[in-house]
């Protein structure tokens, strides 16, 4: 009798019909085709990119979407996607969580500091040198993405970035964690800074004149816009007015005080270099 089991053993694999009569080989159950292989291997990669990075922040994020969103410029968006797909929605939502918590922190570490003293160590944390020091020092500068803009564009860009970067991070984490981690992130970046600032502290009327004799401007004008309170204990609303920009209010005891509190906010929000040197 004919050992029809071994015949069996010995056949090679069959050829199967396509779909046009053409024929194709069988693969193998136990074989992973080279794309998928691939494939996976660059999620693996993106996968073991993100963690590192996360490391480096100190969270993990349950929506990694966010913190790729922070870390993506403009130029990188496909045709189609909205502006607001890259890290500039997060960086206005950063940029005012960094100042509420930067703001709490000196409110506490100096109970014997006026709001002039206050606001001119605000305006030197939360200037855009300031976020940037932290980037680098976070290692942010490689992660950014980036579309096709040209090596030495793209290394000017990069740099030029790194501040809004540094707060889109903060605005996701915010977002993903809560106020309590982003907090924690910027207690953990920002407390050496605060109580060793980089260079000495100015005066905030002084540095908004400057920046506007540099652009070609008048002199700021303040002018008062309220007072109240006792007499004995006033609080007075100053409003600091330049050609072409919106004025900027500041509240303090006195007339000098107000003012500076109004430099300080025009200064932070024209992003000012040299807020405070520091």
């Amino acid at each position: 009798m004919k050992d029809e089991a071994k015949d069996i053993a010995t056949q090679p694999i069959e050829a199967q019909a396509g779909p046009e009569g053409e024929t194709a080989t069988k693969t193998p159950a136990n074989k992973t085709p080279a794309k998928k292989k691939r494939a996976r291997s660059s999620k693996a990669k993106g996968t073991d990119a993100n963690a590192a990075l996360e490391a480096r922040i100190g969270h993990s994020f349950a929506d990694a979407n966010l913190l790729m969103q922070a870390i993506t410029h403009v130029s990188a968006l496909k045709s189609g996607r909205k502006r607001g797909d890259s890290y500039q929605r997060l960086e206005f939502l950063g940029d005012h969580v960094l100042g509420l918590v930067v703001s709490d922190m000196l409110y506490h570490a100096f109970p014997n500091a006026d709001e002039g003293e206050l606001s001119k160590r605000l305006a030197e944390l939360v200037r855009k040198e300031s976020c940037a020091d932290v980037a680098k020092s976070l290692g942010l500068l490689d992660d950014i993405k980036l579309g096709s803009v040209g090596s030495s564009a793209d290394a000017r860009l990069r740099k030029s970035i790194l501040g809004d970067i540094c707060e889109a991070v903060i605005g996701a984490i915010y977002l993903d964690g809560g106020h309590a981690a982003a907090a924690e992130f910027v207690k953990r970046n920002w407390t050496e800074r605060m109580h060793k600032p980089r260079r000495p502290l100015r005066d905030p009327k002084t540095v908004l004149q400057e920046w506007a004799q540099g652009k070609g401007l008048p002199t700021p004008v303040y002018r008062e816009v309220e007072r109240t309170g006792p007499h004995h204990d006033p609080q007075f609303r100053v409003a600091v007015d330049l050609p072409g920009l919106a004025p900027a209010e500041g509240i303090g005891g006195s007339k000098r005080a107000a003012e500076k509190v109004a430099a300080s906010v025009m200064i932070e929000r024209e992003g000012v270099g040299g807020g405070n040197d520091g």
